[in-house]
């Protein structure tokens, strides 16, 4: 049930995010992979990513070219484990790391052999 509620609300935030945004998934990718590491969630380096998947939820505008984006990425390691983690942060087309990122691990799925 939880899943299901996950995926209402994830296409939800996918309709709101009509704005033409800047393609800015790099960087919160790139803190959420080292909040992992440095949680001891995962290892990076077992880490598959060119299989990541990356979907933007949500860009809301604001003042002065600055765009608030939330990111769902799920990273598969090499054991077919998967982490899913919603990211926030600020950005704009000049620059993608206008603000830190906000990470939430929001599943982590163990595949045992």
């Amino acid at each position: 049930m939880k899943k299901f509620l996950l995926t209402i609300l994830l296409e939800f935030f996918s309709i709101l995010s009509y704005a033409k945004a800047p393609d800015c998934h790099s960087w919160p990718m790139t803190m959420a992979a080292m909040w992992m590491k440095n949680a001891n969630i995962v290892d990076m380096a077992d880490i598959d990513e060119p299989k990541s998947k990356i979907t933007l939820l949500a860009s809301e505008k604001k003042k002065k070219g600055l765009y608030t984006q939330i990111y769902h990425f799920v990273f598969y390691d090499k054991k077919g484990n998967t982490y899913e983690v919603i990211t926030k942060n600020d950005s704009s087309y000049e620059e993608c790391s206008m603000s830190s990122v906000s990470s939430y691990l929001i599943s982590k799925t163990d595949i045992s052999n």
